[in-house]
């Protein structure tokens, strides 16, 4: 399989392409690395392909907060400047500058 380099970084403010969510990147997996179930859950017409990143983002909707695993086709960067409010993300890191947080040091490897 071909390996690509990441297009978003951990840290990094995104939102979906299709559904009305958006995130901060925690973690990414080079390739997918799901079950099979949850990617044939995906509605065929816009089920992306399994050889590209995958991001793992604290995401926020209108009404809830969750952890979505979501691929790089459907990311676009989130101009926005407003911050996520996931609970997790003041764990996890610390302060919003241009899209980005930058994440604390007891998560860095």
């Amino acid at each position: 399989m071909l390996q690509r380099d990441a297009k978003f970084r951990i840290g990094q403010v995104v939102r979906h392409r299709f559904f009305p969510f958006r995130g901060v990147i925690f973690d990414v997996d080079p390739d997918f690395n799901n079950s099979e179930e949850w990617w044939q859950s995906i509605p065929s017409h816009i089920r992306p392909s399994k050889d590209q990143p995958y991001y793992h983002l604290l995401a926020e909707s209108k009404d809830d907060s969750y952890i979505a695993y979501v691929s790089e086709q459907n990311l676009l960067h989130d101009d926005t400047g407003k911050a996520v409010s996931h609970p997790q993300v003041n764990e996890m890191f610390g302060e919003l500058k241009d899209s980005f947080y930058e994440l604390k040091a007891e998560f860095t490897h």
